[in-house]
């Protein structure tokens, strides 16, 4: 009973998104990961919701990320209930800067730990989440 309540518990866990950037870039240094840059707009955006839902919450993805992925989603909310604290904008906006210029949703980066990309997904993937999954795994091994 006791495993399969922890088998519970560790199954409904949310995905750890780190809110700072900076402090993303030195944890996959020091943890020999890559980050994974998620821009969306959480309340207005149809296929940055089905993204989240789909991929982002899929099983196979949340346990291969935990392993090889530090994650940092930069949200662009139309609600005003639903927008971060000045501070947390403000990093999403410098982020879109850099990364974001066109203002694309969603738009997913992997990126290595000093910030430079290695692959991007414009919209949702075409391929099944746990194609997706496996892809991002196959760099994240190719790359240790």
């Amino acid at each position: 009973m006791k495993l399969i309540s922890l088998f519970f518990i560790l199954a409904v866990l949310p995905i750890n998104w780190e809110p700072d950037f900076n402090t993303a870039k030195k944890n996959a240094a020091q943890d020999h990961k890559l980050i994974l840059l998620n821009f969306s707009g959480s309340d207005w955006c149809g296929p940055c919701i089905v993204l989240r839902r789909d991929y982002l919450e899929n099983n196979a993805f949340t346990q291969m990320a935990d392993k090889n992925l530090i994650l940092v989603n930069a949200d662009f909310p139309r609600k005003k209930k639903n927008t971060g604290t000045p501070e947390q904008v403000k990093r999403n906006e410098g982020l879109a800067e850099i990364y974001n210029k066109e203002g694309s949703f969603p738009l997913t980066l992997l990126l290595d730990s000093q910030g430079k990309v290695i692959k991007t997904w414009h919209g949702k993937p075409d391929i099944t989440p746990e194609q997706w999954t496996d892809e991002i795994k196959t760099i994240c091994e190719s790359r240790q």
